[in-house]
């Protein structure tokens, strides 16, 4: 279901950002807000653009990613963006997007108004943060004075200085001219202008003279695409329920080592109560380590604090783990050790997720550091969840009725 949603009109858009590019372009940054013929394109440069395209008849599409802000990518549920879209949408693209989890929103303009899949109004999802600076005149005219005193460093910064750089943003962005941008970007003195480069990006946009705006070709919807049907954390859960119904696979106990000597001597050294007594739960791979409180945990010296008794910890653990790891049915994922005075207890698990274990729903086991674990062994020692981990098991194909 799609619903309506409150944006300027598609020229409206167009002329804040072509007038952004150019501006920018003119001081020497091209690739930040940009014209292309596939439209307008901004990008920060950190993983965070946003695209606008026009289709004849007044139709228009806007599209983008946030990699910080745009919750709609890992929303539980997951959200459809392209659900019931047009099929003039540039599809190859926002698919590509979609599959890579790079897409945060899909806006279209048609019939005078703007439409997007519904979701909640608090799911972010990257709009405001990608394309901010073009959904209002006085978001524009703010970023055109970013350029100058911030990307161009322009002195003296002062409250007169300021009002007169707004006034010539506001004069360059009801209509563009060379003599409006110079107004504009003339006063930078430690910055190389270049009027030609930014008329050059105007009138590529179409805001010049006859000069016309570039219009995208129609798309066209294709007959199945990858949609995802399980969030991450639905992923997650997934795996980890498959986890906990593993049956645990019979393994030759692994040879006794010097690395567990050494830990057997380090939590009898940490006795809660001095008597040799205690507990040691963790679980480990390749590239994470968490532990949990057991009945004696490990004492905690004054002059290390937590974090150094479990930095501590981890080496110790680590050197265990890789002592006896096999090539064959490969490294335990769970440990549980208890030590008394003259002995111990040890459990290892290699395919499930033991009870003693705390499950509380929303963190465990990242899903590619077990994929890695359990791929390094020989395939009758991985278990039974291992497909389970394969990223496209959280998608599933849909049929758009081509």
């Amino acid at each position: 279901m799609s619903i309506t949603v409150d944006l300027p009109e598609p020229a409206e858009l167009w002329r804040r950002w072509a007038t952004l590019a150019a501006a920018l372009s003119a001081l020497g940054y091209a690739d930040v807000w940009s014209v292309a013929k596939s439209g307008v394109h901004h990008d920060d440069g950190g993983g965070n653009w946003a695209h606008l395209a026009q289709l004849d008849g007044g139709r228009a599409v806007l599209y983008g990613y946030d990699h910080e802000y745009s919750a709609t990518v890992d929303a539980d549920p997951p959200v459809d963006l392209l659900a019931g879209a047009p099929s003039w949408l540039p599809w190859d693209e926002l698919v590509a997007y979609a599959s890579d989890d790079q897409l945060g929103y899909v806006l279209w303009h048609d019939d005078g108004q703007w439409h997007r899949v519904a979701y909640p109004e608090s799911l972010d999802d990257g709009l405001s943060s990608t394309a901010g600076p073009v959904l209002a005149e006085r978001a524009a005219r703010d970023e055109l004075a970013e350029f100058v005193f911030e990307w161009g460093e322009h002195e003296p910064d002062t409250p007169v200085e300021r009002a007169d750089v707004d006034a010539a943003a506001t004069r360059l962005l009801q209509s563009f001219g060379v003599e409006p941008l110079r107004e504009l970007l003339g006063r930078l003195t430690g910055q190389e202008v270049d009027l030609r480069v930014g008329l050059a990006v105007a009138t590529r946009a179409g805001l010049t003279g006859d000069s016309a705006r570039p219009i995208q070709a129609e798309g066209a919807r294709p007959a199945l695409r990858k949609i995802r049907k399980l969030s991450d954390t639905e992923h997650d859960r997934l795996v980890w329920a498959a986890m906990r119904q593993e049956p645990e696979r019979t393994r030759p106990a692994p040879v006794g080592t010097g690395e567990l000597g050494a830990i057997l001597t380090w939590l009898r050294a940490r006795s809660p109560h001095a008597d040799g007594r205690c507990s040691l739960l963790v679980y480990a791979d390749e590239s994470s380590l968490a532990a949990h409180r057991g009945d004696h945990p490990p004492l905690e010296k004054d002059d290390e604090g937590r974090f150094g008794t479990f930095r501590e910890l981890s080496d110790l653990v680590r050197r265990l783990r890789a002592a006896e790891a096999d090539d064959a049915y490969g490294r335990w994922l769970f440990l549980h050790l208890e030590t008394t005075a003259t002995g111990y207890t040890l459990e290892r698990r290699y395919d499930s997720w033991p009870d003693w274990w705390t499950d509380n729903g929303i963190s465990g086991p990242w899903r590619g550091n077990l994929r890695a674990e359990v791929e390094s062994r020989a395939e009758r020692w991985r278990p039974g969840w291992t497909h389970l981990l394969d990223p496209e098991v959280a998608y599933r194909p849909a049929d758009e009725g081509v």
